[in-house]
């Protein structure tokens, strides 16, 4: 039936544009309009590859929408049509995309999403497409296999690189100790390659973790699981002690000589990590961890926390405590921007010189106190964020390594400088040596 403004509109409705009419005209006083509403819930048909069990997909409440005007084909709408599809609110790790029977693809066709766009509500859906034909909702997970295993693999990847140049970090570390006399007395290096030694540690680990052989026994999973856990806290530790120590040497900067200082900061490193994941292991936490899509398909499984009987565990030892460790760092690292920007600004020179040597310094310790580990928080946004996050997440060692270099074979530009990585380590110089 035609719907007139005023009249209150059904939850599921076909909207035609104007214009569409405004051309029948010129050729035809009348044609005939079929719209279909099918169930495509039973046998094979507008199933298609893009539904295969591989991909996790699936037709919203298996409803399909036709729309045909007489034996006419319509496409190159220059105002789209608009399909509503009703529906209750989808979990956070649900996709919806607006998607059309396509005859052209493969030797039976297959949904695609050319010339629509997608507009999703609270309680339904708006489709929008510059051509008639059969439409759908596709039901997808955020994580479905294929989205795993692209993100496992960028991981496997980035992690991999990281390595690499972790172990850069530790030789290098390793020539400068026996070449230059006062490396064998500072202690932020050490921390660098404390903290270099823990993340190439759980690169390690998270490498043969993601290799996980179903056949694997539970004692040996949980053994894996234990180890994971354990590199983890180690990485977010050191992550911490690394804030710690920026606090004390560019804002506190008096009073900061302790006595056997790094031996105290490696009993917590590596100590600290050892209590929580022996707690964790007495209360049998470890184990098989599933994730799943909607339909409860398995996209990955991996030696960590046991899914039916160590939630509390994982959020109190992994999300918890990174969450206080992320804010304490993010509070010192947003301390030190503004000690370096206000001594920037009180000194004469060129500024814009001084401000970008200042931010490049900030983004070499922001890798070190794991902001890229912060990008956590925005996944729930979509994705992409999810791809942002696995890519620069998985690419710490990398940064790492390049402030290491900037750090300890500084340009004479950035000696001279007094916002630049130089002036950190000169800092560190006068507080602890």
């Amino acid at each position: 039936m035609q719907m007139m403004g005023h009249e209150h509109k059904p939850p599921d409705r076909v909207r035609l544009p104007r214009s569409l009419f405004a051309s029948l005209q010129s050729s035809k006083l009348e044609v005939r309009l079929a719209i279909s509403v099918l169930d495509i819930g039973a046998g094979n048909v507008f199933k298609g590859p893009r539904l295969s069990l591989e991909d996790d997909g699936r037709v919203l409440n298996n409803r399909l929408v036709g729309l045909s005007f007489g034996r006419m084909r319509v496409t190159g709408l220059a105002e789209p049509l608009e399909i509503t599809f009703s529906h209750q609110s989808q979990p956070p790790n649900m996709t919806l995309t607006c998607v059309f029977w396509d005859v052209t693809k493969g030797s039976t066709g297959d949904w695609s999403s050319k010339g629509c766009s997608t507009e999703v509500g609270a309680k339904g859906t708006v489709c929008r497409c510059d051509h008639l034909t059969f439409f759908a909702l596709l039901l997808r997970p955020v994580l479905d296999k294929v989205t795993v295993n692209a993100l496992t693999r960028i991981s496997q990847a980035g992690c991999g690189t990281s390595m690499i140049f972790l172990a850069f970090t530790v030789v290098l570390y390793i020539v400068l100790r026996f070449s230059q006399q006062r490396f064998k007395s500072e202690d932020a290096p050490k921390i660098h390659v404390a903290l270099s030694v823990s993340l190439f540690l759980l690169n390690l680990v998270f490498l043969i973790n993601v290799g996980h052989d179903p056949q694997v026994s539970k004692g040996t999973c949980w053994v894996k699981g234990a180890i994971f856990h354990y590199f983890l806290l180690c990485v977010f530790t050191w992550m911490a002690l690394e804030a710690l120590h920026l606090y004390l040497l560019v804002i506190r900067v008096f009073n900061t000589y302790f006595e056997r200082y790094f031996l105290k900061l490696s009993l917590v490193g590596w100590g600290l990590p050892t209590l929580m994941v022996i707690g964790t292991g007495i209360a049998n936490s470890y184990g098989l961890y599933t994730i799943r899509d909607e339909e409860n398909r398995t996209s990955l499984e991996l030696c960590w926390f046991s899914e039916d009987t160590s939630i509390i565990a994982l959020y109190i030892t992994v999300h918890g405590y990174f969450l206080i460790i992320f804010l304490f760092s993010a509070v010192v690292l947003g301390l030190v921007a503004w000690k370096i920007f206000t001594l920037s600004s009180a000194t004469a020179g060129k500024q814009q010189r001084k401000h970008w040597k200042g931010f490049l310094t900030l983004l070499g310790l922001s890798s070190l106190v794991g902001m890229t580990w912060g990008l956590a928080i925005l996944t729930p946004l979509g994705l992409s964020t999810i791809y942002v996050f696995t890519l620069f997440n998985s690419l710490q060692g990398v940064f790492i390594f390049c402030w290491f270099i900037m750090l300890y074979f500084p340009s004479q530009s950035a000696v001279s400088s007094s916002s630049g990585p130089a002036r950190v380590e000169q800092t560190h110089t006068t507080s602890h040596e």
